[in-house]
């Protein structure tokens, strides 16, 4: 279990579904992890933040996203909270304004511009963005290309 933590960060469920795959008893489990926690190689702030910082860079996804799959990982909601504030909220912004650039040239051909604006709004929620900062990001896209108005 060492080496399994060592490898990669890992959340408080994830070792225990292993242990518990190794056919160990609740009491086991839960001495094993105790000693991983003392141990400091499981950590849950560490993994959500890790976690949080890896899916915001490599997969682009927003906040709401994020904290939804932690949640589905049995995280804290503190270790939650501190894992969304660790993200930098001008990198935050960027990101969402490039997604909604790069998507909204990819609808060049969409002759309809609410149906356009909804197609990117649409995939910027399926992406895990907030609405109020979509819609910003939709309307700095939309003046910076000419357009003021949808």
């Amino acid at each position: 279990m060492r080496n399994y933590c060592d490898y990669q960060e890992r959340c408080h469920q994830e070792a225990r579904d292993k242990l518990y795959s190794f056919g160990l008893r609740k009491q086991d489990v839960e001495t094993t992890i105790a000693t991983l926690i003392q141990e400091d190689r499981l950590n849950e702030e560490r993994f959500a933040i890790q976690f949080a910082g890896g899916r915001f860079r490599l997969k682009n996804w927003g906040k709401i996203k994020i904290r939804y799959e932690l949640r589905q990982k049995q995280v804290s909601d503190y270790c939650i909270s501190r894992a969304l504030a660790a993200l930098d909220d001008e990198t935050y912004s960027h990101t969402l304004t490039g997604l909604a650039a790069r998507k909204w040239q990819s609808l060049d051909k969409e002759p309809d511009p609410f149906s356009r604006r909804r197609k990117v709004h649409d995939y910027l929620l399926q992406k895990g963005f907030e609405p109020d900062r979509i819609t910003a990001a939709i309307a700095t896209v939309c003046t910076d290309v000419g357009r003021t108005r949808f």
